[in-house]
């Protein structure tokens, strides 16, 4: 056995530890794929303290069928090394990319030190990818000085531009949590056309909504052909998720809010997780079997942080009154509806029972409660959070209680503004303890450049007095946690209309050590 039938036969685990090039002479010559493959760059995730699953996928034409990709396996060879110019290599290796997963790849590298930088690239068709960054987590029970990771997601592509993330690539965070929506599935909009949302700028190419698995294929192409997009997922390795519209508007375990027979939303479902494994740096344990798809797990950063990434999509109760906010849905209040289901709703409670010294919920949308009616007599929260299962949250909130959790801080976005608050036993109690804070994240463009604050935000914060913050702005959430304290920055855009918008610090909030508050 020669060594391409080795590395073909030990495929994506490959691992060549010799010393010298892996590319081949050949390999740098004419190019045999018809185009530049690595067209929609390279990236990193989900890190351990020795190692990363490093992604690309191959697509000469990337808006074209099959990314214009031949029906039939390629090799594609990759390295890794201690420095960016590439000459310390430490590891390398080749792995076939498939053309029944899009000719995308992903690489489980292991074996590697521990709370490091790295560096990374791809050879293909006599091509070779962009250098990514990536970073190695810090051994378990290894004392951690600090950790450096932002929050960030909603990124509607007619919406504005993607400057946040220009932002995120200069600051080579240690790690990216990605909360979902980083698609939307929704016909593309004109520049012109009477919409409700703003439409900034069009997609590449005019297209109808996502329904197969080439509908979702040529979305995220379109997306990930934006070069700060690239640039922040070559510049640190991403922790991802997804919330709806990576599937479709405010879908609910096996059920959307446009009543679509069960068995035709599960297809659609299939082809949506099957495009979101494809284009994002996923490991095996995260690719689908049909509709379904095993996205929560959890990964420790030394002695520091216990990172648990929920899926409060897939197992949830479907939505009742509608995903709106609506006042006086007693169906909200059943004990039965879950949002993570009984397994991940047990799994999550466990992990409690041993925590580090920061515990963070990684996840989709906001667990405090939220009022949206600026009537002080009407509650009106939205359905589609976890306001619209409020037995699954008080559930979580006694497992938290019981466990003494020390420190418990959530982030999410989904709303399309920024908001800080305190987790409450007991949200109609001022004076009630509390059990954790709560970060959402604006989004990266929907609904446009936003404002500050206004008199509605003002109003439901005197309704919600355990909300500190809200901003209607554009940007991404900034976090950087040491044993004592976990600071939360909120960075805003003045606008994402034009593709030169200033990026400022609006907000910072500090949590101590042991003491669930917002300072």
């Amino acid at each position: 056995m020669n060594r391409r039938q080795l590395l073909r036969a030990l495929g994506v685990s490959a691992l060549v530890t010799t010393a010298g090039g892996l590319f081949p002479r050949a390999v740098w010559g004419q190019s045999t794929l018809g185009g530049y493959p690595f067209s929609l760059g390279v990236a990193s995730g989900d890190p351990s303290p020795d190692g990363f699953v490093l992604w690309t996928k191959l697509a000469p034409k990337p808006l074209e069928r099959g990314g214009g990709m031949p029906n039939q396996p390629v090799e594609v060879e990759w390295q890794v090394a201690r420095d960016e110019g590439m000459t310390q290599v430490v590891q390398k290796g080749a792995v076939i990319a498939h053309p029944d997963l899009g000719h995308s790849v992903h690489v489980e590298v292991a074996g590697l030190e521990p709370a490091r930088d790295y560096f990374y690239r791809f050879a293909a068709g006599g091509e070779v990818s962009r250098t990514g960054r990536t970073r190695t987590f810090p051994l378990a029970g290894a004392a951690v000085a600090r950790v450096r990771f932002a929050v960030a997601g909603c990124q509607r592509f007619e919406a504005g531009y993607f400057t946040a993330f220009r932002d995120i690539a200069r600051e080579r965070f240690d790690f990216v949590f990605h909360y979902g929506d980083y698609i939307y599935e929704y016909a593309s909009l004109r520049v012109g056309q009477k919409s409700p949302w703003p439409v900034i700028r069009a997609m590449p190419e005019p297209t109808g909504e996502c329904l197969t698995l080439e509908d979702y294929r040529r979305r995220y192409a379109m997306y990930q052909l934006n070069s700060e997009l690239q640039a922040a997922h070559a510049s640190a390795p991403f922790i991802m998720s997804f919330d709806d519209h990576e599937v479709v508007n405010d879908w609910a375990g096996e059920a959307t809010v446009r009543q679509q027979p069960r068995e035709e939303f599960l297809l659609r479902r299939a082809a949506a997780f099957q495009a979101w494994y494809e284009h994002l740096p996923l490991r095996r344990a995260q690719r689908p079997n049909g509709p379904g798809i095993q996205a929560y797990r959890r990964l420790a950063v030394g002695d520091l942080l216990t990172v648990n990434v929920l899926d409060t999509r897939q197992y949830r109760t479907g939505t009742v009154c509608g995903a709106r906010a609506v006042a006086g849905c007693a169906e909200a209040q059943e004990p039965t509806r879950t949002m993570l289901g009984e397994a991940q709703e047990r799994w999550l409670c466990e992990s409690f029972r041993q925590p580090l010294r920061w515990t963070l919920l990684a996840q989709q949308i906001p667990i405090m409660r939220q009022d949206r009616n600026v009537d002080p007599a009407i509650l009106g929260p939205s359905m589609d959070k976890w306001d619209g299962t409020v037995a699954a949250r008080d559930r979580l909130f006694v497992a938290v209680e019981q466990s003494k959790l020390r420190n418990l801080v959530a982030v999410d976005g989904d709303i399309h503004f920024n908001c800080a608050g305190e987790l409450r036993k007991n949200f109609d109690d001022e004076k009630s303890a509390s059990l954790g804070v709560d970060f959402t994240a604006t989004s990266i463009t929907s609904l446009g450049d936003g404002f500050d604050i206004n008199q509605r935000f003002s109003t439901l914060m005197q309704q919600d007095p355990h909300i500190k913050f809200y901003n209607g702005q554009r940007g991404y959430v900034r976090h950087v946690v040491t044993p004592n304290r976990w600071q939360a920055e909120y960075q805003v855009l003045d606008k994402v209309s034009t593709p030169d918008g200033v990026m400022s610090t609006r907000k910072i909030f500090v949590v101590e050590d042991g003491n669930s508050r917002l300072l």
